[in-house]
């Protein structure tokens, strides 16, 4: 069985940051990852893709490098392809490898999870050739593919940064479909003086804007009763803008209106969460150390609420410092030091923040959806049947596995949680706080009995050796 000072599981921005400092301080490291190569989803496959299509993903995707770089360090153990599937007691975890299943023990933990796009269910969003935005940039990182004749549907940045890299590859999307209204554009109005302070990033949407105008690429704002048409694959989309009626002829749909936490680890240890107004998603509890009501688990980056990689970066830092002075490697002079120069960067990183949240929320129409959409794509369940739960009495999701099994499929409602919480919050009438989310236990991912057997064999045999 491995021991560690720390295990670091994600190979993100605050993954790779985090275990970086933590390793120049002395500390023995491992970093878990399911990715075959260090980078997170926002930096994925980085290290070979750079140089190949680092001129259409563009500079923020290639200042990856210095962190997947900064990997390779004698205290740091890179442990790719491993699936985390149970932690127990705060310093052992279990992972899964290559059809083998492993343990790992350390004095500390920080999970580095990052986020998930939010599901954005709609009528037609399971039909072949619908995917979100994530997806198509996941395709083009890792095998330079593009989707074809694809219309861009939602809300945010990512909208525009997915675009203006289809355009600089030479296949534009044919247009896009914005969800945010002139409305939303008002209230995040209030937020703008503080949002100068991160300029770069206004500058850096700006600028992406301006790309998908030259490109001529077609924007349709403030649109509506937004479905997926076809039959067998998807054909179309249909939308409604100021009460007229669109219909476009398309190939491919990709769908995005923002990304969440993924929580799933720290409510696998029981972690308190809290509903986030803002970001419109439960985030977990933590001091401004990163540090859990279990003082030997941190967190960072993503997985806590939304502030991008650079800030993720940033918060893995500061919680190596606390943890180096945990565990004595550190001064706590030099920590607080230290920290003061991460926290002033990380202040201007999220300066734009609030406005972006505001400008930019997630759909009310896949928030909420039709009763005949599905929403548990795992189980088919569709949000008519989450109502109907309602209706005989359920508070909870957790409830609604027994009424409608929806969170019982391969995900564990890591997709569709959020949307099972605001369709019984808004039938009962009651908080997101109030009407909670899924509960999570081990195997936080599918393991098969045979590679339990194999973990079994594997840590009675380190124990006869120890």
């Amino acid at each position: 069985m491995m021991q560690v000072d720390l295990i670091v599981i994600g190979a993100g921005p605050a993954g790779m940051a985090g275990a970086r400092l933590a390793a120049d301080a002395g500390l023995t490291v491992a970093i878990l990852d399911e990715q075959h190569r260090a980078g997170g989803q926002i930096y994925r496959d980085v290290d070979i893709v750079a140089s190949a299509r680092g001129d259409i993903l563009g500079k923020d995707y290639t200042d990856g490098l210095h962190l997947t770089r900064a990997l390779a360090h004698d205290n740091i153990r890179h442990i790719a392809g491993a699936t985390v599937w149970i932690i127990e007691e705060g310093t052992r975890v279990g992972y899964l490898q290559a059809g083998g299943a492993h343990v790992v023990t350390g004095k500390r933990i920080l999970i580095a999870t990052g986020a998930l796009e939010r599901p954005m269910p709609l009528p037609g969003w399971t039909l072949p050739g619908v995917m979100t935005a994530g997806a198509g940039q996941i395709l083009l990182k890792q095998s330079g593919v593009l989707p074809a004749q694809a219309v861009l549907v939602g809300a945010g940045p990512l909208l525009y940064l997915i675009a203006s890299q289809m355009v600089r590859a030479g296949h534009p999307p044919l247009a896009l479909i914005e969800t945010q209204t002139r409305a939303h554009s008002l209230r995040a109005a209030r937020h703008l003086p503080n949002a100068l302070r991160g300029w770069r990033y206004l500058v850096k949407g700006l600028s992406m804007i301006r790309t998908l105008r030259q490109a001529g690429v077609q924007r349709f704002t403030a649109a509506s009763e937004i479905a997926v048409e076809g039959e067998g694959r998807a054909e179309a989309v249909s939308f409604t803008v100021s009460g007229k009626r669109h219909r476009l002829i398309c190939q491919t749909v990709l769908l995005h209106h923002g990304v969440v936490p993924n929580t799933q680890m720290a409510r696998a240890l029981d972690i308190p969460h809290h509903w986030d107004a803002a970001q419109h998603c439960f985030v977990p509890k933590r001091d401004d150390w990163g540090r859990s009501p279990q003082t030997s688990v941190f967190l960072a980056g993503d997985g806590t609420g939304i502030s991008g990689a650079k800030a993720a970066a940033l918060e893995g830092q500061i919680a190596a410092l606390d943890i180096a002075t945990d565990l004595g490697a550190m001064a706590a002079d030099q920590r607080d030091a230290q920290a003061a120069i991460l926290r002033r960067a990380k202040s201007v990183e999220l300066a734009a923040r609030p406005f972006l949240d505001a400008a930019y929320p997630p759909f009310a129409g896949a928030l909420a959806p039709a009763d005949d959409t599905i929403i548990c794509r795992c189980e088919e369940v569709r949000a008519g049947d989450i109502r109907a739960c309602a209706t005989l009495g359920c508070t909870g999701p957790n409830q609604t596995k027994a009424f409608s099994r929806a969170g019982m499929g391969p995900c564990q409602g890591r997709y569709c949680g959020l949307t099972v919480t605001e369709l019984l919050a808004q039938a009962n009438g009651k908080t997101y706080d109030e009407t909670g989310a899924y509960r999570v236990r081990a195997p936080i991912k599918p393991v098969t009995l045979g590679e339990l057997s194999k973990m079994t064999t594997q840590t009675n045999e380190s124990e006869r050796h120890d």
